[in-house]
Order: C-alpha cells, then sequence, then structure tokens
C-alpha cells in the first residue's frame, strides 16, 4: 500500500513539472523552476508584465531584457501566454462574422 502511495504522489508532480508555465501570472519562483530561466530572466520576465501589462504573445519575451529568437525558440514548449501555448494559432480570416 506504501509502494502505491508513492508512485501516486510521484506521478502527481510529475505531471506539474509536463505543465507550462503562464508568464503573465507565475511567480518568479515558478519561472525560475523552468529549465534556462534563472533569477534574471524571471525577474526580467515580471518586470516587463508589470511596466507593460500582460504579455500577448511568446515572441513578445524578444522585447526582454536577455531573451532573443533563440532562446525564445527554446523555452516556446515551456511557457504560455494565458490559456495557449504559442501565438501560433492564428485565426481564419475566412471564420469573423
Amino acid at each position: 500500500m506504501k509502494k502505491l502511495v508513492k508512485i501516486l504522489v510521484a506521478m502527481m508532480f510529475a505531471g506539474s513539472a509536463w505543465a507550462a508555465v503562464d508568464i503573465n501570472t507565475a511567480t518568479q519562483s515558478e519561472l525560475e523552476s523552468v529549465k534556462g530561466l534563472g533569477p534574471s530572466k524571471a525577474k526580467a520576465i515580471i518586470a516587463y508584465r508589470e511596466k507593460n501589462g500582460n504579455f500577448k504573445s511568446i515572441e513578445e519575451l524578444d522585447n526582454v531584457k536577455g531573451f532573443g529568437k533563440s532562446s525564445i525558440a527554446k523555452l516556446r514548449d515551456e511557457l504560455t501566454v494565458g490559456s495557449s501555448r504559442s501565438s501560433a494559432k492564428q485565426e481564419n480570416p475566412g471564420t469573423k462574422k
């Protein structure tokens, strides 16, 4: 029974490790939990967010000191803006009413 409980607890933590971190709501600690984001980049994200409001897309990280297209590409699967993982989804112009 103890072994089963340990397995279930491990699975819960593993599931949360796979969840993307929302850069619009994440704390510094949550941002630092992402591989590739240290304290200075986490602080820079929060400072930019506080000054400019919520990010509209992951690509907007290009405006944050310490980020470039290469680092954004590496972080894309680990970060999210709101409920979407990236701004790659675009509305089909033919579906507007």
